[in-house]
């Protein structure tokens, strides 16, 4: 079972289980609060004195089956190469978890987001199904990490999917292209912000 949630939510449950096993995985240096594991293909052990640090040489994640109670994987899928076994393992470390991925927007507007994403996830609400597709580049990016972060308090749910998962994550690997063969230009939409604006002056 997987469906949308909320990071608030997500929060408030991992608060009120202080004896689960928390696993936060390819978090870099901004491991969730309640994780009680770290794991990361960087060596953050130092970073990480007052938590277990495991560090993932492997493709295989280092961990037994079943071996937590909930994990945390924040903006890791659309890194992955191997997208399905990288799924299938989280299901078969935990019994349940959180998974935040950008939305497909916000993957387009990230300057940082152009070479080191390879996939769009999209969520079927009505059969609650992560769609998985090849990242496909639909305009130039015209923001860094840090301005598309001041934008997440004010537009979180147009930039992030926010997904809940227990026992398995159900998901599709899309071997079609999303139907949208055209890139947008930027210019062009610059272009027709500044003819509106200019007409209004002018009238």
């Amino acid at each position: 079972m997987i469906k949308r949630t909320s990071k608030i939510y997500i929060e408030k449950i991992l608060s009120e289980n202080s004896n689960w096993k928390i696993l936060d995985i390819g978090c870099g240096y901004g491991a969730n609060k309640y994780a009680t594991t770290v794991s990361d293909i960087l060596d953050l052990k130092d970073h990480y004195k007052e938590k277990s640090f495991v560090r993932i040489t492997e493709k295989k994640l280092p961990f037994k089956d079943q071996e937590f109670d909930f994990v945390i994987a924040s903006h890791v899928v659309e890194h992955v190469e191997d997208v399905t076994f990288f799924l299938n393992e989280l299901s078969r470390i935990s019994k349940k978890g959180y998974i935040e991925v950008p939305t497909r927007l916000e993957d387009n507007l990230v300057f940082e987001n152009k070479k080191a994403h390879l996939w769009h996830l999209v969520f079927d609400d009505v059969n609650r199904q992560l769609n998985i597709y090849k990242k496909k580049q639909y305009f130039e990016p015209v923001l860094t990490v840090g301005t598309i972060k001041k934008l997440n308090d004010f537009f979180r749910e147009s930039l992030v999917i926010e997904l809940y998962w227990e026992n398995s994550i159900e998901f599709k690997i899309n071997q079609d292209d999303l139907k949208i063969t055209n890139k947008i230009s930027i210019l062009n939409l610059m272009k027709k912000y500044f003819s509106k604006k200019i007409r209004l002056l002018i009238k």
